[in-house]
């Protein structure tokens, strides 16, 4: 099989901020999707009557919104389309008593409670997947960054795999699981993972070996799509992008843009390295492995492995330090503010922190953290 890979400008970036629709009194998950959506595209009456909003999209349950970005050459252009998005959304939820929040999961709605939307290819995964598939409530950010060529692809997979375990200790924010804490940072991680296909990339010497496995995953029917491949770090090649898929939902705009420009950075920081010659050095897939379960279970207080020595250390000094390194290159890509960002999560603490500290504030009271998830989006981080 040969997979064409799409031309694209080099760090170019996208965005994908799924939202949870709520009921703005009791906080309960609402499934409101397809009124919101009609809503939205009411407002333009150039769409055809079967037509999304181009960057208002639906999800697989009805209790899902995903905001979908342009072509952007910042983080800062991505957030100012998402906010555009946003506000068009509210025009909607507002008059309805709905409001939106993003986090890796819902602290207290019972999954198995949550309707399907009725296409054919989510009944199909929920048919495969059973029981799994029924629990995936779960809200995420992705983050595309193009690629000025296609063997560049695989090697950057590789480079940001080296760095999941950050990513997933900032964004983690799903510790509550159907009014349980589960003791996890990020329950969202270990559940997402459950799907066929979904989970670590594997790692590809070359393009061929890469195209070789798709066409296994066609041949065997593991796949009828290539976008049902759905790696947390992947290749796609219809976009010429790489696509960064580890993190939780994220609350505010705010801490989008600062996971935008890390991922920026780093794909950037990658492309130079590629360019002059360079290689980008992988890890074992058993230390790769064990980053993620260290992030999922320990968020901002992991320590983690870096090399496939075997060298440790905290997260957040590691971050740090990739912070300092990365600086020049967010200057050049005009994103030093979103990156500097980075550091004000570390600082406020994580989502589950976060969500932890107000459940704690309010005698264990879940209804509390969804409603603070909620201010977060509309008025910023709390402190």
């Amino acid at each position: 099989m040969k997979i064409d890979f799409a031309s694209s400008k080099q760090s170019t970036l996208g965005v994908e901020w799924e939202l949870a629709l709520v009921d703005g009194t009791s906080g309960e998950l609402a499934s409101v999707a397809n009124e919101v959506l009609r809503g939205v595209a009411s407002k333009h009456p150039e769409l055809r009557d079967d037509e999304e909003h181009p960057h208002i999209k639906q999800e697989l349950l009805l209790n899902t919104v995903e905001l979908v970005t342009g072509i952007c050459q910042t983080p800062a252009e991505a957030k100012e389309d998402l906010n555009r998005s946003l506000s068009a959304v509210r025009e909607i939820t507002d008059p309805m008593g709905v409001e939106v929040f993003s986090a890796g999961s819902h602290p207290f709605s019972p999954p198995q409670l949550q309707p399907v939307t009725d296409k054919e290819r989510y009944a199909k995964l929920i048919d495969r997947t059973q029981w799994w598939g029924r629990q995936m409530v779960i809200y995420g950010v992705h983050v595309h960054v193009g690629l000025d060529h296609r063997d560049k692809a695989l090697p950057v997979v590789d480079g940001l795999v080296n760095y999941f375990p950050h990513f997933q200790a900032l964004s983690a924010s799903s510790p509550f699981w159907s009014g349980e804490d589960t003791g996890y940072a990020s329950h969202r991680a270990l559940m997402f993972q459950q799907l066929p296909t979904a989970g670590l990339p594997f790692q590809f010497a070359t393009w061929n070996d890469y195209e070789s496995y798709v066409q296994d995953m066609f041949t065997t029917g593991v796949i009828d799509s290539i976008s049902e491949i759905r790696w947390d770090i992947r290749p796609v090649p219809a976009l010429g992008t790489v696509e960064m898929r580890i993190c939780d939902g994220l609350a505010t705009l705010e801490e989008v843009g600062a996971i935008a420009a890390l991922t920026q950075c780093l794909v950037d920081e990658f492309s130079g390295v590629l360019d002059d010659g360079g290689t980008i050095p992988t890890m074992p897939p058993w230390h790769i492995q064990e980053n993620k379960w260290r992030a999922a279970r320990y968020g901002l207080d992991a320590i983690i492995i870096l090399d496939a020595k075997g060298t440790e250390q905290l997260v957040t000094d590691h971050l740090m330090e990739t912070l300092n390194r990365l600086e020049p290159t967010a200057a050049k890509l005009g994103c030093s503010a979103e990156l500097s960002d980075v550091e004000s999560i570390i600082r406020r603490g994580a989502g589950y922190q976060r969500q932890r500290r107000v459940a704690q504030e309010n005698n264990g009271n879940l209804q509390s953290v969804v409603l603070d998830l909620v201010q977060q989006m509309r008025k910023g981080p709390t402190a």
